[in-house]
């Protein structure tokens, strides 16, 4: 345990995950460092100390003082030592912080159980980390409003079962993918305004600790749930829960960052798929290195990034739905170490693929005759939807007329790259 907080150990002699050494925003990763997590722990305990006291209980303002301000200077190397003999995380930081606050010693974590400060940090870290993200989505879907109006009526080839259909326009075509991230918005605003704190629960849920503290005093328990929820910034406590809050709420965060993920990732498939036709690019620096080896290409590597990343959101969301399905009764134990890596990833993840989109987004270039001609290419064949259109509206039958339509296909193809553009359809 002791490396773990070793100030000189080298970081490259130790696996690094790339979300934080490489991907990663500093705002996301320090939401969910131990910095963030542990100084949260102490200052759910001076909630708890504070709303105890003001609610009767023999705590002094010396006490309350002393563990502010001692809140920030955690001895990360004394917390390893402690765990590595208790074999308890949170038991190593009571005694941690008691170290320093040798008077507040006494009353620190007094009623509480893990989970107090474990489930209600986690759902702090949840809270911020939608805050953080929801800002960066507006973002992109800031610029790719901006890109939809710029190009709003310039004429594409539509695509179904990615074969050449009828004309769109590139701008109505990223309103497909504006909608999506919309929902995605929604979506992500409605599981970060649902959620609720865990509160001061007790071991079981019950709150038995905390009636016993309080000599039966059913509404003065009631009253430390609120006061100390407020402090932490909720409106609400979950009303039910076992000694954790229901794996249900991580199965509804981490569901709607999954669904970002699946929508960033049609979004970058189907730029990837447009930079094959050099009709659209993403943004290419100036010192950029397509390949090693083949120094012409200019290969979408950052909506390929958002794509392999993205995947890897999607899975999570099988982490949360196992988690809830296997918590017996008031609760295991083997949600913790899964938990400790699903969670923020989810959020790591999501927050990397939406830093990434809005570098596209904010530079995605358009070759407008590399699409004209690909609408050359194919508008005898586009024609052919029109002249049945007309046949039948002088009488014929379309189900014959679209057969007809098929064997006259061959016969346009020599005049395919003759096509003008221009050409209007007189039918």
């Amino acid at each position: 345990y002791s490396w773990m907080y070793s100030p000189g150990a080298d970081e490259f002699t130790k696996y690094r995950s790339p979300l934080v050494s490489r991907y990663a925003s500093k705002e996301m990763a320090y939401n969910f460092s131990d910095r963030k997590k542990f100084t949260t722990w102490r200052k759910l305990w001076i909630y708890l100390a504070k709303a105890e006291k003001a609610l009767g209980l023999p705590i002094t303002d010396a006490q309350t003082l002393e563990m502010e301000s001692h809140a920030e200077d955690i001895d990360f190397a004394m917390a390893a030592e402690e765990e590595r003999k208790l074999r308890h995380d949170v038991m190593a930081h009571v005694h941690t912080f008691a170290h320093c606050c040798p008077t507040a010693a006494p009353i620190i974590h007094l009623g509480a159980t893990s989970c107090y400060v474990g489930d209600n940090t986690d759902l702090i870290m949840l809270r911020d980390g939608f805050n953080i993200l929801l800002p960066k989505l507006a973002r992109v879907i800031d610029r790719l409003a901006n890109f939809a109006e710029s190009y709003a009526d310039l004429p594409t080839l539509g695509f179904t079962h990615y074969q050449p259909a009828q004309l769109t326009t590139v701008g109505k075509r990223a309103c497909l993918w504006l909608q999506d991230l919309v929902m995605d918005m929604r979506n992500l605003q409605r599981a970060r305004d649902d959620l609720r704190f865990r509160g001061v629960k007790g071991t079981t849920g019950t709150q038995a600790s905390f009636l016993q503290l309080f000599q039966g005093d059913h509404d003065k328990v009631e009253e430390l749930d609120r006061m100390v929820t407020e402090m932490a910034g909720f409106k609400k406590a979950y009303l039910v829960t076992g000694q954790t809050y229901s794996r249900k709420v991580d199965i509804d965060c981490l569901s709607t960052l999954a669904s970002l993920g699946a929508t960033v990732h049609k979004i970058c498939t189907d730029i990837r798929l447009l930079a094959n036709l050099k009709e659209i690019e993403e943004p290419f620096e100036k010192e950029q290195i397509g390949s090693s080896a083949m120094p012409y290409k200019r290969n979408p590597m950052r909506a390929e990034r958002c794509c392999s990343l993205a995947r890897h959101l999607v899975a999570l969301m099988a982490d949360p739905l196992q988690t809830a399905s296997v918590q017996w009764l008031e609760r295991t134990l083997d949600d913790s170490a899964n938990r400790r890596i699903s969670l923020p990833e989810s959020f790591l993840t999501a927050d990397i693929i939406l830093s990434t989109l809005q570098n596209i987004t904010e530079g995605l270039v358009v070759y407008p005759k590399v699409i004209e001609r690909h609408i050359r290419q194919e508008l005898p064949f586009m024609a052919t939807e029109n002249i049945i259109m007309a046949m039948v509206k002088a009488g014929g039958n379309r189900q014959v007329l679209r057969f007809l339509s098929e064997e006259v296909r061959p016969l346009l193809e020599p005049y395919k790259a003759k096509m003008d553009v221009k050409i209007e359809l007189e039918l």
